[in-house]
């Protein structure tokens, strides 16, 4: 969707937030499939959200919020494709496409059709024109309905840089067209970055990286959701596999890492009877089998295992630290991404000692992705609060507390770093 999420547009009604959240994506990928027309469709998408945050308010929110959104959205076509200029957009984009002109213009009335094109949309996004970073950005941009500061945060990217892919990519898509229905070997060739931008999104919900909320469920929800489709397809794909294991894993514990105020709560601090046995054992029985198939083991795998020694310790003294810093030294060899050095570098604390784990944390301190990342310096000051230098930790909780736009990190950060001022004052 164009700049400009759905919660700013609507603002405290949570329930119609969640709903065009839920539907917003999923219009999008009809009219795309139906029309061939990415940018035309995403603007005619934004004005029918737009009309729901004016109407639902007062008239009541729709019982089939998609179906209401999508004949909004259609009309919204029809009427820009009715003017003169319009229609020579049309006939030129038809000619380069091959596709019959009659089509391209849609009746007013056209519901939604039975299946779910989401996942077809979700695979266009990562059309093989564009490159893998514009393919996650426009990804991110139209399924997770992320602002331009939200895809940047996730991909630690400047905000100017990311916009730029996303136009270019749009640009892109406009001049090669849209192929549909996909081959079997189009879904193939794309599935990595489709689910990289899966798992970007799912951490974005898990962990939002700004506002008021440390959870943004519905994010969450439609990542699990998109990646189940993409397991009912490819079952046997390990990585596949382990990606959903992995969101099951980790959304097991979202119950238990907010306090009735909103505030966070670490890890070794939360209340495991919260967590989702539900969630706990699906995603134990999938990466069990995925890691006994015999196939290659990727990242998605070996993060979805870790997590799983995590839930299976029933208090946080029962974890295997042993056995999760041998599953990161696999997975640093198979990923070199900075946050999975963070999580070793906790683990190899836990194991040897924090004085190795910040020996660890020092090799990125000159990765330009790390310097002002808030999770660089969290970790830090944990580690230096492990090894007894109160003052030091202090200093880097400040500095993560203002690196975050998350305001439940923030709290959480400054209070830590307050709690620590406390305990060196002299007696």
């Amino acid at each position: 969707m164009p700049e400009g999420s759905v919660g700013t547009l609507v603002g405290a009604d949570s329930r119609i937030v969640e709903a065009l959240r839920e539907a917003a994506p999923q219009v999008l990928a009809i009219l795309v499939s139906r029309y061939r027309q990415f940018e035309a469709c995403e603007d005619a998408v934004q004005e029918a959200l737009l009309a729901a945050t004016l109407q639902w308010p007062d008239q009541g929110m729709p019982d089939n919020p998609r179906a209401w959104l999508t004949t909004v959205a259609t009309r919204r076509l029809a009427d820009q494709w009715h003017s003169d200029q319009a229609r020579r957009r049309r006939e030129a984009t038809a000619v380069a496409l091959d596709t019959p002109t009659e089509r391209a213009a849609p009746g007013p009335d056209e519901g939604p059709p039975d299946r779910d094109d989401s996942l077809m949309l979700l695979f266009l996004c990562c059309h093989p024109d564009l490159s893998p970073a514009s393919q996650i950005a426009l990804t991110l941009r139209a399924f997770g309905g992320l602002t331009t500061a939200e895809i940047a945060a996730a991909l630690l990217t400047p905000e100017s840089t990311v916009a730029q892919r996303i136009s270019r990519a749009k640009q892109r898509i406009r001049s090669v067209g849209i192929q549909y229905p996909l081959s079997g070997e189009m879904y193939t060739s794309r599935l990595q970055v489709v689910l990289h931008v899966l798992y970007l999104i799912f951490n974005e919900g898990y962990a939002s990286s700004s506002g008021p909320d440390l959870v943004r469920s519905e994010l969450t929800r439609e990542a699990i959701r998109l990646t189940r489709t993409v397991h009912g397809l490819l079952p046997q794909d390990g990585e596949v596999t382990g990606l959903l294991a992995l969101m099951l894993l980790t959304d097991a514990r979202s119950q238990a890492r907010t306090a009735p105020d909103g505030a966070l709560i670490p890890l070794t601090e939360q209340d495991r009877s919260r967590w989702s046995q539900r969630g706990i054992q699906e995603g134990v029985a999938l990466i069990t089998r995925a890691l006994g198939s015999g196939g290659p083991i990727g990242q998605y795998q070996l993060q979805a295992a870790i997590a799983a020694v995590h839930a299976e310790a029933a208090q946080p003294q029962d974890t295997d630290w042993r056995q999760i810093l041998a599953l990161y030294e696999l997975l640093e060899k198979t990923s070199s991404n900075p946050m999975i050095t963070l999580g070793r570098a906790v683990t190899v604390a836990m194991v040897r000692g924090p004085e190795e784990g910040l020996a660890l944390l020092a090799r990125l301190d000159t990765d330009k992705r790390m310097r002002d990342h808030h999770r660089f310096h969290a970790v830090r000051g944990h580690l230096l609060e492990m090894a007894g230098d109160l003052s030091a930790a202090r200093d880097s909780y400040q500095l993560a507390a203002r690196a975050t736009n998350s305001v439940p990190e923030q709290r959480y950060l400054a209070r830590r770093s307050a709690q620590l001022g406390e305990s060196a004052q002299p007696a």
